[in-house]
């Protein structure tokens, strides 16, 4: 097993992750780009996929190009999941804050 089977997915999360959050913020946060963010995000993941197997094949665990683009695109897929925590998180600490300032 090589070392690049372990950091082949969270490299792809992570550019698919930060494109998304350049994507979000040049559309200026659109409804059509936003409700179609996991869509976008799934085919950037693939097209990071294909493009990292048959550009360095060493460094995706992919058997074959269709194994490697459905890798990038369920990485692709938890780029917008992570986005999600991030989110609910942030959610959950705003909350938290207000209701605070409604005991005081």
């Amino acid at each position: 097993m090589n070392t690049f089977d372990f950091v082949t997915i969270p490299i792809i999360i992570s550019v698919v992750y930060f494109v998304i959050g350049v994507l979000k913020k040049e559309t200026k946060n659109s409804e059509r780009v936003m409700r179609n963010l996991p869509l976008i995000a799934a085919v950037l993941g693939a097209v990071f996929g294909a493009i990292m197997f048959f550009s360095m094949p060493e460094i995706i665990p992919a058997s074959n190009a269709l194994v490697a683009v459905l890798i990038g695109g369920a990485s692709g897929l938890a780029a917008t999941g992570t986005n999600q925590i991030f989110k609910q998180m942030s959610k959950k600490d705003e909350e938290d804050n207000g209701s605070d300032r409604k005991k005081n």
